[in-house]
């Protein structure tokens, strides 16, 4: 290649690039010019009020595009939907009617409405939503009001609204709030707190939401609502909604026919769309808020929840039984016929003060198959009730047969051993006192009696055990004075638990049987908290056993504490620092360890801090507990002589006696621990040398 070829090509190549360069700035100011005007139309549109004349216009222009030649001649088109009825010549005019909800109104008194005027923005709204959704645009009038049909029984009240067609509230009239003074039932969600809806794509390719829709509302019978879309062609989309009798249940079957017309068959899959903000029903807004949570059930796995303290969203696939919005007692529960396919929940709680009635906002985003050949589109069990083990555990028979649904999940019994106790044990034995007692106080402290009847031979145990140890206290501390100082600790354990072999005592006998015990007390946190039957159940100075028994409310706040007293919780803490006391005067030595004795005392000072805001059904039973156990100790007193146990130790240590496995693997072990100081001392002894 020459110097003049490559003079020419750098030539064109640099015309080729002005000619770009000077194209693409035309292109941007081309844009930001087009940009500028539609946004000064906007703003002009915006800041003129919409007139007659311009809503005159846009029905001319649709009339002629959608509509049909009538008259060649005069150039006239008419055009007839559900919701117009127009005509439109050459010269601009328009004729006919328009209906807005159940009113026809003719078009020449429309257009005569000053500028402005709420009916001109209304029409060019369902002209809008003509042009866009055509057959739809029907049931999509924003100003048109909303039939509702209320059905239920003495359990539950549903309202329906032709909005959305969806359920509108729900009223549980057998239990009231906590919050509102006079108490007033239990309304679990609103209008203006909850809502679902269902999105599908059109065959124009439009988004539809069933929340902008007004279906036709139809009360088939005393238990059944029908909710529906007349669309045109034959074609019809359906909700119908029906309340079980006494079961919280309303269930959902969404039916369509012949909406191939309206739904591609390409559409495979339905969105379903819920929101709720939760509100508070109970006296105590940080317990009710940490029991509140979304719960939710994959297919062939057990009930998960998200975070109840923080926000928290999660992507669910792989088949999902079920969602609910549980609150401390009361839940809302979607329960699919068949699983839905994705959804993603989300929960995240509202910050405020104590007096703050919203408690958290809970959403969920699912889908679900679908096809538009199928009448039978889809099926819902709504569940809108308390968190009533016996009830939940009910409902399989009801729902699905077939399978456990796991909804008793929804109450927070404790994990493992803790719920298998409140599950076999205190609920059972729970429901079989209020059947024939009314008043909950006197249930607790039956169901208080007969766990410490159960419990009994561990307790004896542990006491006999502590009477041994107090019967070797004089020895013990013979073992003690002998073997003073840290260098003698090894013979002095040694000697010890000679003196527990020949006597047939053992340092952990006592503690064993209590230990056993513990499961059950950890059990009794997990249910009383969770027991609906002591909500609104008042005993003695208590107005609401599942709430904190306050007695005096504080002008200040205590950190830990709060800005209240609860009666419960004080007499616990008492009962609970004598009996600590007695504990410690059964122990030998227990009184010789001051940090110790500062340990014990400082435990029950720190639950009163802990159970203050707890429910007082929780504190009374622990209070009952620790009470009868102190009785118990001093009944264990006045029949158990400690000069019988003192003989029949030394009967004991006459015999010849098998060492137990522990004792041996223990004097093993001190024997292996012993050589190696006595190693020790001799390689220290050959270093200093």
């Amino acid at each position: 290649m020459d110097k003049n070829t490559l003079t020419g090509l750098l030539l064109m190549g640099a015309v080729l690039f002005g000619f770009m360069y000077c194209n693409r700035s035309s292109q941007e100011q081309h844009r930001q010019a087009a940009t500028e005007q539609q946004a000064d139309a906007t703003a002009e549109a915006v800041s003129k009020p919409l007139t007659g004349d311009s809503l005159r216009g846009e029905m001319v222009k649709y009339v002629r595009s959608a509509g049909t030649l009538v008259d060649s001649a005069a150039r006239t088109y008419a055009l007839t939907t559900n919701a117009f009825d127009l005509r439109a010549d050459s010269t601009g005019n328009v004729s006919g009617s328009v209906v807005l909800g159940e009113t026809k109104t003719i078009v020449d008194s429309i257009i005569a409405a000053p500028a402005g005027a709420p009916v001109l923005a209304r029409v060019m709204n369902a002209l809008n939503n003509e042009r866009a959704y055509k057959g739809m645009a029907q049931f999509m009038d924003t100003e048109a009001k909303a039939e509702t049909i209320t059905l239920g029984d003495k359990n539950l009240k549903v309202t329906f609204s032709s909005r959305g067609g969806r359920i509108a509230s729900v009223t549980l009239p057998g239990y009231k709030t906590e919050t509102t003074t006079p108490p007033s039932p239990i309304t679990l969600f609103t209008d203006s707190t909850n809502s679902y809806s269902f999105e599908f794509t059109t065959v124009d390719q439009q988004r539809v939401n069933t929340a902008d829709l007004n279906f036709k509302a139809a009360r088939v019978n005393d238990s059944t609502v029908r909710m529906s879309l007349p669309l045109p062609d034959g074609a019809e989309l359906a909700f119908v909604y029906t309340v079980i009798p006494d079961k919280y249940i309303v269930k959902m079957d969404i039916e369509q026919h012949n909406m191939e017309s309206v739904i591609p068959t390409t559409v495979t899959t339905m969105r379903m769309l819920w929101h709720q903000t939760m509100m508070r029903n109970e006296k105590g807004r940080t317990f009710e808020e940490r029991n509140s949570a979304i719960y939710y059930k994959l297919l062939n796995e057990s009930p998960e929840d998200l975070s109840a303290h923080s926000d928290e969203k999660e992507k669910l696939q792989g088949g999902i039984k079920w969602i609910g919005f549980k609150n401390q007692f009361f839940s809302s529960v979607l329960i699919a016929r068949k699983n839905l396919a994705t959804a993603e929940v989300a929960s995240s709680p509202i910050k405020g003060k104590e007096d703050e009635p919203r408690l958290k906002e809970m959403s969920m985003d699912a889908t679900f198959e679908y096809s538009s050949k199928n009448e039978q589109v889809a099926g819902f069990d709504f569940y809108f009730g308390p968190n009533d083990y016996p009830l939940l555990s009910s409902l399989d028979d009801v729902i699905s047969p077939d399978e456990d649904l796991e909804l008793t999940r929804l109450v927070p019994l404790g994990w493992g051993l803790f719920r298998w106790i409140n599950k076999f044990v205190v609920i059972p034995v729970f429901s079989f006192l209020s059947g024939f007692i009314s008043n909950y106080g006197i249930i607790i402290l039956l169901l208080t009696i007969f766990i410490k009847l159960i419990l009994f031979p561990f307790t004896y145990k542990s006491y006999m055990s502590q009477a041994k140890m107090r019967v070797l206290a004089p020895e013990i501390k013979e073992i003690n004075e002998k073997y003073p100082g840290q260098e003698n600790a090894m013979k002095r354990q040694q000697e010890t638990m000679k003196l527990y072999s020949r006597a047939g005592a053992s340092p952990l006998s006592g503690c064993l049987p209590l230990l056993l015990q513990m499961p059950v007390l950890i059990a009794m946190f997990s249910f009383f908290p969770s027991a609906i039957e002591l909500r609104g159940q008042s005993f003695l100075w208590a107005h609401d056993l599942a709430a904190p028994d306050v007695i005096l409310t504080l002008p200040f706040n205590i950190p830990f504490y709060g800005s209240h007293v609860s009666l419960f919780c004080l007499l616990m803490t008492v009962v609970n620092i004598i009996y600590t006391r007695i504990n410690m005067q059964n122990q030998p030595g227990g009184t010789s360890m001051p940090g110790m004795k500062w340990m014990m005392y400082l435990m029950p000072v720190m639950f009163l801090f802990f159970f203050n805001d707890y429910a007082s059904g929780l504190s009374y039973y622990y209070f009952l507990s620790l009470l009868i156990t102190i009785i118990q100790t001093y009944i264990f007193r006045r029949c158990v002589s400690e000069e019988k146990v003192r003989a029949q130790m030394l009967e004991n240590a006459k015999k010849p006696r098998k060492k137990s496995g522990f004792m041996a693997r223990l004097e093993a072990a001190q024997k292996k621990q012993e050589a190696l100081m006595r190693e020790q001392a001799k390689q220290n002894a050959k270093r200093r040398r």
